[in-house]
């Protein structure tokens, strides 16, 4: 794209312009691959703000990669929960006992060898080994590859399997031999606050006069829109046993199976966490949950509980539009179910929990004030169905 002259004044420039005006993130004030890598996987679905305060608290639990590797899967998620996409800790656990076996604790600094860890791709791998060891790997991700097809006036999907290559060598070309590390983050930061998705802020560039884009008046139609999924609304219903003392029912995380998951089986929209009684619903929420807990919850066929509707719970996860039908229900003594455990509804984070379940806990905690806690509900008629859809409405 440059001629060498160009490039040294481009690198140049970008690498002061980052050095005068990055912001101060934790994981820039060290070396330490276990916490670069950290802050990448954290960094892979979530915002720079909304993971800072996850970051420090995770490292303030598990301050190292054998702290990590050694700890429960379950306390892990639970340190997680909140971030979402939770195969990221568990691949990050699982790659932290391999470092711990195989590497003696420390971090493969050789390409094919973090590549190889779970969780990690090449993009992650380049970050870790250039940040961390200083090793010569061009990072390419959402905002460096926008930062170059601005540069080039590259125009289509910039995913596109063969684009993706030719910007991954561009990458390369550009990389500033001297200072791997701090050139992929230049290139990042510069993507990230001023060469913006939307409305980049071309007059506060540093490296404006080489952009293509920018000289055809192009840029901010680049890259191009991707096709997004149509969205799908999902409705889902949830039992929130209390009892007196206000603990209540959790079940354990669903056991992943190849085979098409029924309307009975618990959706794998609880992100594989700890979830209230959960199932998908279309019509009579109240109907269907009861049917559902006669079937799954052992000694209950003759339980006459009132299923008190909890309000809406809203949420999206992807494509998906999620709406829960929480139900409140009061129990002198909760039943027991295989796997499941119970916990104060006031403290449900003491298990590893989505912030899904959350939000329905919190649901549930407001339909307490008009529902008393700690009596059966045997006393009282249970609300015909299509009244409780009513309330719902």
């Amino acid at each position: 794209m440059l001629n060498s002259k160009d490039l040294a004044t481009f690198r140049k420039r970008l690498l002061c312009w980052f050095r005068r005006f990055q912001r101060d993130l934790p994981w820039r004030r060290t070396k330490d691959p276990y916490r670069i890598w950290l802050s990448e996987i954290m960094l892979q679905q979530t915002r720079v703000a909304a993971a800072i305060p996850y970051y420090e608290r995770f490292l303030q639990r598990f301050p190292d990669v054998r702290m990590l590797a050694t700890a429960p899967q379950e306390e892990v998620l639970r340190w997680w929960a909140g971030l979402g996409y939770y195969t990221r800790a568990r691949n990050l656990q699982k790659a932290a006992q391999e470092i711990v076996a195989d590497y003696g604790g420390e971090f493969p600094t050789r390409w094919k060898d973090a590549l190889a860890l779970p969780g990690i791709g090449n993009y992650t791998a380049a970050a870790i080994l250039s940040m961390a060891f200083g090793e010569k790997h061009a990072v390419l991700d959402g905002n460096v590859a926008r930062v170059l097809a601005r540069l080039g006036a590259i125009r289509g999907d910039l995913r596109e399997s063969q684009r993706w290559q030719e910007l991954q060598k561009t990458a390369d070309g550009l990389l500033e031999p001297k200072y791997p590390g701090d050139w992929n983050q230049a290139v990042m930061e510069l993507g990230a606050t001023v060469c913006t998705p939307r409305s980049p802020q071309c007059l506060l560039c540093p490296v404006a006069q080489y952009c293509k884009g920018r000289r055809l008046g192009i840029a901010e139609s680049i890259p191009e829109k991707r096709i997004k999924y149509t969205t799908v609304e999902v409705t889902l219903a949830a039992a929130v046993f209390v009892d007196g003392k206000g603990q209540t029912i959790l079940y354990p995380p669903p056991k992943r199976t190849k085979e098409k998951a029924s309307a009975d089986h618990v959706p794998t929209l609880v992100s594989n966490m700890w979830h209230f009684p959960t199932l998908s619903v279309t019509a009579e929420p109240a109907g269907y949950l009861m049917a559902f807990l006669r079937r799954h919850t052992p000694g209950v066929q003759n339980r006459k509980w009132q299923l008190v509707p909890a309000g809406k719970v809203r949420h999206t996860v992807t494509y998906r539009a999620i709406t829960v039908l929480p139900f409140l229900i009061n129990v002198q003594k909760l039943p027991l179910i295989t796997g499941a455990k119970q916990v104060p509804l006031r403290d449900i984070s003491s298990l590893p929990v989505s912030n899904l379940t959350r939000k329905v806990a919190r649901a549930a905690l407001a339909a307490q004030l008009s529902f008393p806690p700690g009596a059966e509900s045997n006393p009282f008629a249970p609300p015909p169905f299509r009244g409780a859809l009513q309330v719902l409405r």
